[in-house]
Protein backbone atom coordinates (compact mmCIF):
# COMPACT_ATOMS: atom_id res chain seq x y z
CA UNK A 1 0.00 0.00 0.00
CA UNK A 2 2.89 2.35 0.80
CA UNK A 3 4.40 1.78 -2.70
CA UNK A 4 1.01 2.49 -4.29
CA UNK A 5 0.78 5.79 -2.36
CA UNK A 6 4.30 6.81 -3.48
CA UNK A 7 3.51 5.90 -7.11
CA UNK A 8 0.23 7.87 -6.98
CA UNK A 9 2.02 10.88 -5.47
CA UNK A 10 4.69 10.79 -8.19
CA UNK A 11 2.04 10.48 -10.92
CA UNK A 12 0.10 13.48 -9.54
CA UNK A 13 3.26 15.57 -9.22
CA UNK A 14 4.22 14.68 -12.77
CA UNK A 15 0.77 15.62 -14.09
CA UNK A 16 0.74 18.98 -12.29
CA UNK A 17 4.29 19.89 -13.35
CA UNK A 18 3.43 18.99 -16.96
CA UNK A 19 0.34 21.21 -16.82
CA UNK A 20 2.36 24.08 -15.37
CA UNK A 21 4.92 23.81 -18.18
CA UNK A 22 2.31 23.53 -20.93
CA UNK A 23 2.74 26.16 -23.62
CA UNK A 24 -0.95 26.37 -24.59
CA UNK A 25 -3.56 27.18 -21.97
CA UNK A 26 -7.37 27.58 -22.29
CA UNK A 27 -7.67 30.57 -19.91
CA UNK A 28 -5.15 33.14 -18.76
CA UNK A 29 -5.20 36.13 -16.43
CA UNK A 30 -2.35 38.41 -17.46
CA UNK A 31 -1.04 41.14 -15.16
CA UNK A 32 1.96 43.43 -14.74
CA UNK A 33 5.61 42.31 -15.00
CA UNK A 34 4.83 39.45 -17.41
CA UNK A 35 2.94 37.63 -14.65
CA UNK A 36 0.38 35.28 -16.16
CA UNK A 37 -1.88 33.14 -14.03
CA UNK A 38 -2.04 29.92 -16.05
CA UNK A 39 1.41 30.36 -17.57
CA UNK A 40 1.87 29.69 -21.24
CA UNK A 41 3.07 31.35 -24.41
CA UNK A 42 -0.20 30.61 -26.20
CA UNK A 43 -3.83 30.95 -25.19
CA UNK A 44 -6.56 29.09 -27.04
CA UNK A 45 -9.71 30.28 -25.33
CA UNK A 46 -10.05 33.41 -23.18
CA UNK A 47 -7.41 35.82 -21.93
CA UNK A 48 -8.03 38.55 -19.33
CA UNK A 49 -5.25 41.18 -19.50
CA UNK A 50 -5.33 43.42 -16.41
CA UNK A 51 -3.40 46.73 -16.47
CA UNK A 52 -0.77 45.23 -18.79
CA UNK A 53 -0.73 41.69 -20.07
CA UNK A 54 1.71 40.11 -22.51
CA UNK A 55 1.39 36.71 -24.20
CA UNK A 56 2.95 35.20 -27.33
CA UNK A 57 -0.26 34.28 -29.15
CA UNK A 58 -4.00 34.26 -28.51
CA UNK A 59 -6.69 32.39 -30.43
CA UNK A 60 -10.11 33.19 -29.05
CA UNK A 61 -11.29 36.14 -27.00
CA UNK A 62 -9.20 38.84 -25.33
CA UNK A 63 -11.31 40.54 -22.62
CA UNK A 64 -9.39 43.47 -21.15
CA UNK A 65 -10.36 44.30 -17.63
CA UNK A 66 -8.46 47.61 -17.83
CA UNK A 67 -5.25 48.57 -19.58
CA UNK A 68 -3.21 47.13 -22.46
CA UNK A 69 -3.22 43.61 -23.80
CA UNK A 70 -0.10 42.82 -25.87
CA UNK A 71 0.39 39.76 -28.04
CA UNK A 72 2.60 38.81 -30.95
CA UNK A 73 -0.11 37.00 -32.93
CA UNK A 74 -3.87 37.24 -32.40
CA UNK A 75 -6.86 35.46 -33.96
CA UNK A 76 -10.36 36.26 -32.68
CA UNK A 77 -12.08 39.11 -30.84
CA UNK A 78 -10.39 41.76 -28.67
CA UNK A 79 -12.84 43.60 -26.43
CA UNK A 80 -12.31 45.84 -23.38
CA UNK A 81 -14.90 45.05 -20.73
CA UNK A 82 -14.81 48.57 -19.26
CA UNK A 83 -14.31 50.19 -22.70
CA UNK A 84 -11.00 51.53 -21.41
CA UNK A 85 -8.56 49.08 -22.93
CA UNK A 86 -5.96 49.05 -25.66
CA UNK A 87 -4.89 46.28 -28.03
CA UNK A 88 -1.23 45.92 -29.03
CA UNK A 89 -0.34 43.30 -31.67
CA UNK A 90 3.28 42.98 -32.77
CA UNK A 91 3.09 40.64 -35.79
CA UNK A 92 -0.35 39.61 -37.07
CA UNK A 93 -4.00 40.03 -36.15
CA UNK A 94 -6.96 38.26 -37.75
CA UNK A 95 -10.38 39.20 -36.43
CA UNK A 96 -11.85 42.28 -34.79
CA UNK A 97 -10.16 44.59 -32.31
CA UNK A 98 -12.33 46.94 -30.24
CA UNK A 99 -10.60 49.41 -27.93
CA UNK A 100 -9.82 53.00 -27.19
CA UNK A 101 -6.53 52.37 -28.97
CA UNK A 102 -5.59 49.62 -31.43
CA UNK A 103 -1.89 49.35 -32.23
CA UNK A 104 -0.97 46.76 -34.88
CA UNK A 105 2.68 46.81 -35.96
CA UNK A 106 2.43 43.97 -38.48
CA UNK A 107 -0.47 42.82 -40.62
CA UNK A 108 -4.14 42.91 -39.73
CA UNK A 109 -6.95 41.10 -41.51
CA UNK A 110 -10.40 42.15 -40.32
CA UNK A 111 -11.37 45.31 -38.48
CA UNK A 112 -9.84 47.76 -36.01
CA UNK A 113 -12.58 49.70 -34.22
CA UNK A 114 -11.33 52.30 -31.77
CA UNK A 115 -10.86 55.96 -31.05
CA UNK A 116 -7.29 55.74 -32.40
CA UNK A 117 -6.02 53.01 -34.74
CA UNK A 118 -2.28 52.93 -35.38
CA UNK A 119 -1.56 50.22 -37.94
CA UNK A 120 0.81 49.02 -40.61
CA UNK A 121 -0.83 46.78 -43.23
CA UNK A 122 -4.59 46.27 -42.96
CA UNK A 123 -6.73 44.08 -45.19
CA UNK A 124 -10.12 45.25 -44.03
CA UNK A 125 -11.51 48.20 -42.09
CA UNK A 126 -10.07 50.86 -39.80
CA UNK A 127 -12.98 52.61 -38.07
CA UNK A 128 -12.27 55.30 -35.50
CA UNK A 129 -11.72 58.95 -34.75
CA UNK A 130 -8.10 58.89 -36.01
CA UNK A 131 -6.61 56.24 -38.30
CA UNK A 132 -2.85 56.34 -38.87
CA UNK A 133 -1.12 53.70 -40.98
CA UNK A 134 2.52 53.36 -42.00
CA UNK A 135 1.62 50.79 -44.66
CA UNK A 136 -1.29 49.76 -46.85
CA UNK A 137 -4.92 49.86 -45.79
CA UNK A 138 -8.21 48.70 -47.23
CA UNK A 139 -10.93 51.10 -46.06
CA UNK A 140 -10.29 53.90 -43.56
CA UNK A 141 -13.29 55.65 -42.02
CA UNK A 142 -12.75 58.32 -39.38
CA UNK A 143 -12.44 62.05 -38.84
CA UNK A 144 -8.74 61.96 -39.81
CA UNK A 145 -7.22 59.23 -42.02
CA UNK A 146 -3.49 59.12 -42.73
CA UNK A 147 -1.96 56.18 -44.63
CA UNK A 148 0.95 55.42 -46.90
CA UNK A 149 -1.37 53.65 -49.35
CA UNK A 150 -5.13 53.17 -49.10
CA UNK A 151 -7.89 51.64 -51.20
CA UNK A 152 -10.51 54.11 -49.95
CA UNK A 153 -10.78 56.80 -47.28
CA UNK A 154 -13.90 58.45 -45.84
CA UNK A 155 -13.46 61.27 -43.33
CA UNK A 156 -13.11 65.00 -42.78
CA UNK A 157 -9.37 64.92 -43.62
CA UNK A 158 -7.84 62.15 -45.77
CA UNK A 159 -4.12 61.99 -46.52
CA UNK A 160 -2.20 59.29 -48.39
CA UNK A 161 0.76 59.00 -50.69
CA UNK A 162 -1.22 56.70 -52.98
CA UNK A 163 -4.97 56.30 -53.21
CA UNK A 164 -6.07 53.20 -55.09
CA UNK A 165 -9.76 54.08 -55.58
CA UNK A 166 -11.29 57.15 -53.88
CA UNK A 167 -11.13 59.65 -51.01
CA UNK A 168 -14.30 61.36 -49.80
CA UNK A 169 -14.10 64.20 -47.27
CA UNK A 170 -13.70 67.91 -46.66
CA UNK A 171 -10.01 67.77 -47.60
CA UNK A 172 -8.48 64.91 -49.61
CA UNK A 173 -4.75 64.75 -50.32
CA UNK A 174 -3.05 62.05 -52.42
CA UNK A 175 0.16 62.35 -54.42
CA UNK A 176 -1.40 60.33 -57.23
CA UNK A 177 -4.83 62.02 -57.06
CA UNK A 178 -6.29 63.96 -59.96
CA UNK A 179 -5.11 66.95 -57.89
CA UNK A 180 -2.68 66.65 -54.96
CA UNK A 181 -5.32 68.10 -52.60
CA UNK A 182 -8.97 68.62 -53.38
CA UNK A 183 -12.18 69.10 -51.35
CA UNK A 184 -15.08 66.62 -51.36
CA UNK A 185 -13.58 63.89 -53.58
CA UNK A 186 -10.23 62.78 -54.94
CA UNK A 187 -9.42 59.69 -56.97
CA UNK A 188 -6.41 57.95 -58.44
CA UNK A 189 -5.01 59.02 -61.79
CA UNK A 190 -2.80 56.49 -63.49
Amino acid sequence: MKKFGIALSLACASAFSGAAMAETVPVQLATLNHTNIMEGDAVQGVRFPTLYGQTGSVKGVDLHLLGIGETDDFVGLQFPLLLAGANHVNHSMTGVGFGLWNWNKGTATGANVGMVNVTNDVKGLNLGFVNYSTGNTGFDWSAVNIAKTSQAQLGFVNVTEEIKVVQIGLLNCAKNGFLPCFPLVNFAVK
